[in-house]
């Protein structure tokens, strides 16, 4: 094996990403090696490329990015054990401590200590990465490298999606981005009644009724209220899933939900946003923040549904090899795709 390495970096403290050569990682005692074969590109990846006042408050730079990926192991530390040579993987890129209460009692999603790779460690737009054994999730033959490289995002739209009860339920997600479809689709497998789907984005609101069963929604053009009587809707929505980040979505799903409705919000605001409280409470409104994957639980969720019929193919849009890298972040930052691949050979 080369110990020079493709990458790409966050090389300068400015819009972009390059590409570069560096030494392949070494491997400590509890530590794989991957070879990477695909990775997506990510709505985080795109703040760094575009070099925003988040990613000039987080990301070192220079940095080898990105953290959705699917590969093979090709090496192994002496310690690690239940992995071989050759297994096919994707894994887990939240790197935890072990020193918290959380960690310790074994809610490893909600360390505080937690480090993302490709936004604070060296990353997955490699075509090797050193990973800790922990955190690897191998790949059944039944789910090929190009989802394998997209399970990172859709274990946040299974994480928002399953934080409430859905079976017979109505269910409203407001932002038709990868996620937000991502989880509409999970919505429909595991037995909501009805899912509606909003944005203001036509593009992408076609992209989600072609993956899944939803009822997609142009709050631009389209009263919200105008679908209850086809849906046989009378008070409003049970569970919704705010994906977009905007706050005029939030308070619009706060209006259209019933008396003791739940949200789950993966959506992040820009800054910080009004909000009126006492329609929340008054409505006895329950909401959680979500964030990431629950480690491991949310892997093992999913990669059942996938076995058992959960398909999201459809939401990959884009695929480009990665040395054509840029046209794969214009895809994204164009906000017209869904998913993107990158295959790095």
């Amino acid at each position: 094996m080369t110990n020079q390495m493709k990458t790409l970096v966050k090389a300068r403290p400015e819009p972009g990403l390059w590409m570069e050569t560096r030494p392949v990682p070494e491997i400590g005692p509890d530590d794989v090696l991957i070879k990477t074969r695909k990775t997506g590109i990510c709505g985080t990846d795109i703040h760094i490329w575009n070099w925003d006042d988040w990613a000039q408050k987080t990301v070192p730079v220079p940095l080898v990015t990105g953290h959705e990926f699917a590969g093979e192991i090709v090496e192994l530390g002496k310690n690690v054990e239940g992995l071989t040579l050759g297994q096919r993987c994707s894994g887990e890129g939240h790197l935890i401590g072990k020193t918290s209460r959380q960690s310790r009692s074994g809610k490893f999603h909600l360390d505080p200590e937690t480090r993302g790779i490709g936004v604070n460690e060296p990353g997955a737009f490699a075509q090797y990465l050193r990973l800790p054994a922990f955190n690897v999730v191998p790949l059944p033959d039944a789910i090929d490298d190009e989802i394998g490289a997209i399970l990172d995002p859709l274990g946040n739209a299974v994480h928002t999606a399953l934080s409430f009860d859905l079976i017979g339920e109505d269910v409203l997600i407001t932002g038709a981005g990868p996620i937000g479809i991502m989880a509409a689709a999970v919505a429909r497998h595991v037995g909501a009644r009805h899912v509606v789907i909003t944005d203001i984005n036509q593009a992408r609101l076609d992209l989600a009724a072609q993956v899944a069963d939803v009822v997609p929604v142009n709050v631009a053009t389209t009263d919200l209220r105008s679908v209850y009587p086809s849906l046989k809707m009378s008070q409003g929505f049970d569970v919704g899933m705010e994906m977009s980040g905007s706050q005029q979505a939030l308070d619009q799903m706060v209006e259209h939900m019933v008396m003791g409705g739940r949200i789950a919000m993966l959506g992040i605001p820009p800054g910080k946003s009004p909000v009126d409280w006492s329609r929340i409470v008054f409505k006895a409104i329950t909401i959680k923040g979500v964030y990431g994957r629950e480690i491991f639980e949310t892997w093992y969720k999913m990669i059942a549904m996938l076995e058992n019929g959960l398909d999201i193919r459809r939401v990959i849009t884009h695929r480009f090899p990665v040395d054509r890298f840029v046209d794969g972040f214009d895809a994204m930052r164009s906000g017209l795709s869904g998913k993107v691949v990158l295959d790095w050979g």
